[in-house]
């Protein structure tokens, strides 16, 4: 079939090649990271406060009687909470990552001749530059303790292990201090060993993605935050709060506060610096559109033609090759995973 007569299938998707777990939260001594598997699990718990009103009023409610009138009724509300207990000062974030082969191999397409095409095009990315870019940029989120997010935040130290799982023991493992690592930019750490180990979890996933080997790795970040600090799991989105409902629900898995997968998962593929911009705002995570929901903005706007739907059409249909650097982009949105069919056509 030629180029001429080649269209994206309607019904295209993906599955991702990043596939991490929950991770769950625990609390323990700092002095006594080599033997947390006793550590205690965070526990969630029920607070009620009373807030006061802080909102911005409309004009038509800035008058001194009506604004005393409304602080007169007070702002109740039930929240959860979670935090370490009086006498811990660690938290310990754990979580699984496997990383799977046969990216750009679609699992639904119904347009073999589009399927035949996106393969080699893929595979021809592949074999230029392998997998070594993408696979630094996602070892270096797991060092640097990205996935922690909120937790992360003014903690006094931040340590994450990995380990490389083969039957269930530890084949291979390393050990990073989180804030040698930048979360702005992607070079090197000045440490020649962490360094040296920051190459070899590279290349390991890079073999996962290449289908060289099975990888499965256990993360684990011991995370220095002070005695019964707040901690911060994933919180909950209710559709449909009633009255007197909770105003804050965290995400609890058998009675253990945790991280969603899908927060960990943005936040390892927070890799994105080849878009326009990309020097003031640092890694956004891969995207179709470049998506920042809390910025309220696309980054990779249709128009410039440097979205992945823009990108992925010319180079697999027109033959148009993309700068390498765009090329990076569009293989880890095929690792993403998605539903990236043409729905005009059906």
């Amino acid at each position: 079939m030629s180029n001429e007569t080649l269209k994206t299938a309607s019904v295209l998707a993906f599955e991702r090649k990043l596939d991490p777990s929950d991770a769950l939260l625990y609390a323990g001594d700092w002095t006594a990271r080599d033997n947390s598997a006793d550590w205690s699990p965070i526990v969630v718990q029920e607070k009620s406060v009373r807030g006061t009103i802080s909102n911005r009023l409309k004009t038509k409610d800035q008058d001194p009687a009506k604004l005393d009138a409304a602080i007169e009724n007070p702002n109740l509300q039930t929240v959860d909470v979670a935090a370490l207990p009086a006498d811990t000062d660690t938290l310990k974030a754990q979580f699984t990552l496997r990383v799977l082969a046969g990216t750009g191999q679609p699992s639904a397409c119904n347009e073999a001749a589009y399927r035949d095409k996106l393969l080699a095009t893929v595979k021809g990315y592949v074999e230029s530059n392998g997998f070594t870019e993408l696979a630094r940029r996602y070892a270096h989120n797991l060092a640097n303790g990205r996935f922690l997010w909120r937790n992360r935040i003014g903690a006094e130290q931040v340590e994450v292990r990995l380990a490389h799982l083969v039957d269930g023991k530890a084949q291979s493992q390393w050990t990073f201090d989180a804030f040698a690592l930048s979360l702005r930019s992607f070079e090197k750490p000045a440490d020649s060993v962490q360094a040296d180990s920051l190459g070899q979890l590279s290349a390991l996933i890079a073999s996962g993605l290449a289908g060289e080997r099975h990888v499965l790795l256990q993360v684990t970040a011991f995370v220095r935050m002070g005695a019964g600090q707040e901690v911060f799991p994933s919180q909950e989105l209710i559709l449909d709060r009633g009255r007197g409902d909770k105003s804050k629900t965290l995400y609890v898995v058998n009675q253990v506060a945790g991280i969603h997968s899908q927060k960990i998962g943005n936040a390892l593929r927070s890799i994105d610096t080849w878009y326009e911009g990309a020097e003031g705002n640092g890694p956004i995570a891969i995207e179709p559109y470049g998506s920042v929901t809390t910025q309220g903005k696309a980054y990779r706007q249709p128009k410039q033609k440097m979205d992945f739907y823009s990108l992925l059409d010319n180079w697999v249909l027109k033959d148009k090759v993309p700068a390498t650097e765009q090329q990076h982009f569009v293989i880890a949105t095929l690792i993403r995973g998605g539903v990236f069919g043409d729905s005009e056509k059906g």
